[in-house]
């Protein structure tokens, strides 16, 4: 027993996925459970594919879905089971469940996802394929795969989503890729055509659908290098952007770990906040940039990047960090001299947290060097000098010095102070 609830041994949920060609594609034993179901759970397109087998109540999908999840919930102990499309554990309800309920009172039987029927038709090694969800997500998550030569599996929200999809490699110099959409796979209404991006123009798509795409380059496309310190060019700004050496070397001083939350303090045009997310998917941050301008070109930036979750709070630090998510690590670029910021930073960084710090003027760079006097930590300097005309000949200019505090937290009383 756990929190007064019982505990459950057997599982009573049972999730079947099902694929578009219906009840003529489950196996015996997920027909006797749906069969004896005295309830199913699952979309109308799911419960309509498997109504021949059905005796029990039928409940569609309310919305909000969490409705549904609840009324899952409060029948545990009692049979259930849960239709889902394809692999329920591939972007689908069954990870959504399983935060909910404990795997061992659950039970799964898949069916092929809508990536592994893809795949098969096209004759493609899934393991070395880049797939990506943008059901009920931005197109934008794309971008960052469009590597030359790649080939990327993309399952869309709807009949709208090839087009959309087609219009977005093109503007982003990779008209010339190969598109393949494949729709309905699995049933009577499969249907698998070719195209280049740029010369997209199938009328009508099936709403359930998959993108292939192999990734071809355009002269002056936007390719993403995959290491840190990208070009500025490829950043929208008004000259506040971390530049790319001093940027490379931030990045691996904040060393991103899966999953970790970054709060970008003084984020400027948003690039350390941008190269962050790009270094996983399952990486966060929320940038806090005082002007609504700049702001607001960070939203643009981060969509252009491919990494649309960066979530941009618009107001001055440290009143704007207050009720924000706990960070893992926190970058100060700008604003760090500004009064009250410092301390609200490293109050608010977690045990364990780490803390970058940048500073360009001395007044900064005096408050990071008395910080690193009292708390520890790493302070170095960087110094960037970049080859420039001297009048018909070369010489080289020097870029401003930054100073860099870097530090961990402890659970010490100093680092409180």
């Amino acid at each position: 027993m756990s929190n007064g609830v019982p505990a459950i041994v057997a599982p009573w949920l049972i999730v079947i996925g099902i694929g578009e060609d219906g009840v003529a594609g489950l196996g015996d034993e997920a027909k006797r459970l749906i069969a004896a179901a005295p309830v199913v759970f699952g979309g109308a397109r799911h419960l309509e594919l498997a109504a021949p087998l059905m005796t029990g109540e039928r409940q569609a999908w309310q919305s909000p879905f969490e409705k549904s999840v609840e009324a899952i919930v409060s029948r545990r102990g009692t049979p259930v089971v849960v239709l889902a499309s394809g692999d329920p554990f591939l972007h689908g309800v069954g990870a959504t469940l399983s935060r909910r309920i404990d795997a061992r009172e659950m039970r799964t039987i898949p069916a092929p996802s809508a990536f592994s029927l893809a795949a098969s038709r096209l004759g493609w090694a899934l393991q070395d394929v880049a797939t990506a969800s943008l059901h009920g997500r931005p197109l934008d998550l794309i971008r960052p795969h469009l590597q030359p030569n790649a080939r990327v599996l993309a399952l869309t929200s709807d009949e709208e989503g090839p087009r959309a999809l087609a219009a977005l490699l093109s503007d982003s110099g990779f008209g010339q890729s190969r598109l393949t959409v494949l729709e309905a796979l699995g049933g009577e209404r499969e249907r698998i055509t070719r195209h280049t991006a740029a010369g997209f123009a199938l009328e009508s798509v099936h709403s359930l659908n998959v993108c292939a795409v192999e990734v071809i380059a355009d002269k002056g496309a936007r390719v993403l290098p995959l290491a840190s310190g990208l070009d500025d060019q490829l950043f929208e700004h008004d000259g506040q952007i971390t530049k790319r050496e001093v940027r490379a070397l931030t990045l691996s001083a904040l060393a991103p770990r899966k999953g970790e939350l970054l709060w970008d303090i003084g984020a400027g045009s948003g690039s350390i906040a941008i190269e962050w997310m790009l270094a996983d998917p399952a990486m966060r941050a929320i940038a806090i940039e005082a002007s609504p301008e700049r702001a607001a070109r960070i939203g643009r930036n981060a969509a252009r990047f491919g990494v649309p979750g960066l979530v941009v709070v618009e107001g001055e630090a440290p009143g704007a960090l207050r009720g924000l998510a706990q960070p893992d690590v926190i970058f100060i670029g700008g604003g760090g001299s500004e009064p009250g910021v410092m301390e609200a930073a490293i109050a608010a960084l977690r045990p364990g947290g780490r803390l970058v710090a940048n500073a360009v003027t001395t007044e900064m760079e005096a408050g990071l060097i008395a910080r690193h006097a009292r708390l520890g930590g790493s302070l170095i300097r960087i110094d960037i000098a970049r080859a420039a005309p001297v009048g018909t000949m070369t010489g080289w200019r020097p870029a401003m010095p930054v100073t860099q505090w870097s530090w961990v937290k402890t659970e010490s009383r100093e680092d409180r102070l």
